[in-house]
Parts: structure tokens; C-alpha cells; sequence
């Protein structure tokens, strides 16, 4: 499986177009919904899923970069009769590393105010009965091979029967939860105050930085660069315009130079060879490193933003 690490290259993939959403209200997570999610997470991604359906420029960029897994999640949410798309307050998806095995697993959660009640009874109404995981009823989804289960009356987990399963074996403590990891859970409290926010891991940041250099990701700078890469996160805010902050944090302050001088030489190129619109988009991108972390901050308004996601350099990144 792909995996939700290409999602970052997607939603990084806007910073090397260099752009993204942000909305006015916070996406956090409850403490049923990180107890569900495994301790190996390699890329987790939380929306204000109600932001995200009032904004256009939202839809839109969803519409082009989410990966095929995540819109396999989405469908399957909205086209179960359980109405969690009218529902949900807040969307996670994540992806983590299997127990048995060197594969990845998605699983989504979404909070709320569902009508369990109703829901139930349409369930036996319809004959359809739970596979039980322990006291966990996990019921199929429609048929699309998706399973669901209900923690409680706001808190929903959905996904493949595997994946959903092991949610419920880190919820009931049988594996170790994301509660376990003490690096997301520190980096979470940076970004969790936004309406869109991610985290990755090492593995996923190497993958998504990979991404976005493209050709400069096979000079030699990059294989210093790519091992001491610790973790990343990323904020999206559609409120006043476009704005997207990423951050990467590297073992050491001169890594953290050096990625910042790779990146802003990948930036020159892409200048070069872009139209106007694009070439003031990479100007209104902002190349940093501090204290061994690298930045980068962009910000548009939203007519830039509409236009740039059709541009050859958005397609050339997203690809």
C-alpha cells in the first residue's frame, strides 16, 4: 500500500508549488480518537471537515491532490447511509506501520454527533450483523469492504477490517497507542490549535522532502541531508487568503542550513522555468532554518490560489 505518505508530498506538494489551506477553527483530536490510533504512526492528517466543505479553494485543492486511498475512505464515509459526511465535525486519517509485516495500514476517524441510535437500529433493520473484536462491534460498511465501529455516540472509526482492527487493539491496549509517542504527541501541540494540520515521522519526511526536490533530491547534498531528517509538520489556513507553514525538524543546525540551500536553489529553477503566475508564487514562498529546523512559509490570496492549481508547475509537482 502507497500509504498516506504521499499525502504529504500532496499537501507538500503545495509547498513546492507552494501553497495551501487554512481555515478559522481548531481540528483537535479527542482522547478516544488518539487512543485508536497505533503508536507507529508514519503520517497522521487532521481537517476541520466542516471548514473544509464551506470553502472552495479547500474543495478544490482536495480534489486534485488527495491520494487514492484517502478518496477511497471519503466515498465509502459518504456513500454508507450513515450520513457521517453531514455528521462529522472533525476528519482523521492515519497511516501506520503494521504489526505483522513491513506494510502500512490507513485508518480514519471521524468525530461528531452521530445518531448511534438511529444508526444501530437501521443496522439490525437491515439484517447486518457485527464481527465482534473483543466487546467492539465492527460492522461492514456497505460493500466496499470497509468496516466501522462505534466508540461512542462522537467518536467513529472506519477503514479497511485490518486496519480498523488494530485501532481497536491499540484503543484496548492490547498494542501501543499514539498516546506512546511522545515525539507526535509533542509536536501535535504545535499545530493542533489549526483547522488543517499533519505530522510525519522520519520515513515519511524523507519520502515527502524526496518529492519535492525531485532532481535535486539525487545530488549528493541531499543524502547528508536525508538521514538526519527527525520529523515534519504542516498547517493549513484558508482564513484571509492562502497561507501554508511546514516545518522539518533536522538532528543538527547545519543540516537544517543545508536542506534550506538546496531547497531555495530547487526554488531558482522552478522560477526560471515558470509563467509569471508561478514565478510570483515561488516569490511569495519563504525559505528558511532555525535552531535546526527547516521552514517554509507561503501565503496568496485566494484568486492566486485557484489559478496557480491548474498551472504546469502545481501538475508537474503533484504528479
Amino acid at each position: 500500500m502507497t500509504s498516506i505518505k504521499h499525502n504529504l508530498i500532496t499537501a507538500a506538494v503545495a509547498f513546492a508549488t507552494l501553497m495551501a489551506p487554512t481555515f478559522a477553527t481548531a481540528a483537535q483530536l479527542s482522547s478516544d480518537a488518539k487512543t485508536a490510533i497505533p503508536k507507529d504512526v508514519q503520517q497522521l492528517i487532521v481537517v476541520d471537515y466542516r471548514a473544509m466543505q464551506n470553502s472552495t479553494a479547500a474543495m478544490d485543492l482536495k480534489d486534485r491532490v488527495l491520494p487514492p486511498e484517502l478518496k477511497r475512505l471519503e466515498t465509502a464515509l459518504k456513500s454508507s447511509g450513515l450520513k457521517v459526511d453531514q455528521d462529522a465535525d472533525v476528519l482523521a486519517f492515519a497511516s501506520f506501520r503494521e504489526q505483522a509485516g513491513q506494510g502500512t495500514r490507513i485508518v480514519g476517524i471521524a468525530q461528531g454527533q452521530f445518531h448511534t441510535r438511529e444508526i444501530m437500529a437501521n443496522f439490525t433493520k437491515n439484517k447486518i450483523k457485527p464481527n465482534m473484536v473483543r466487546n467492539n462491534s465492527v460492522y461492514p460498511m456497505g460493500s466496499n469492504g470497509m468496516s466501522v465501529v462505534f466508540l461512542n455516540q462522537t467518536t467513529m472509526v472506519f477503514g479497511d477490517r485490518e486496519a480498523v482492527k488494530e485501532a481497536m487493539d491499540a484503543r484496548d491496549g492490547i498494542i501501543s497507542n499514539f498516546l506512546a509517542n511522545s515525539d507526535m504527541v509533542n509536536d501535535m501541540a504545535a499545530v493542533d490549535s489549526k483547522a488543517v494540520w499533519s505530522l510525519l515521522d522520519a520515513k515519511g519526511t524523507q519520502t515527502m522532502m524526496k518529492g519535492v526536490l525531485g532532481d535535486a533530491s539525487q545530488l549528493a547534498d541531499y543524502d547528508t541531508v536525508k538521514n538526519r531528517m527527525k520529523s515534519s509538520r504542516y498547517t493549513m489556513d484558508f482564513q484571509n487568503g492562502v497561507k501554508f507553514d511546514m516545518a522539518v525538524v533536522m538532528s543538527d543546525t547545519l543540516t537544517a542550513a543545508t536542506a534550506a540551500t538546496l531547497l531555495k536553489g530547487v526554488s531558482i529553477m522552478r522560477k526560471t522555468a515558470g509563467s509569471p503566475l508561478e514565478k510570483s508564487a515561488l516569490d511569495q514562498t519563504t525559505i528558511d532554518s532555525n535552531a535546526g529546523t527547516l521552514s517554509v512559509d507561503y501565503s496568496s490570496s485566494d484568486s492566486q490560489f485557484a489559478s496557480l492549481l491548474t498551472s504546469p508547475l502545481f501538475q508537474s509537482v503533484v504528479k
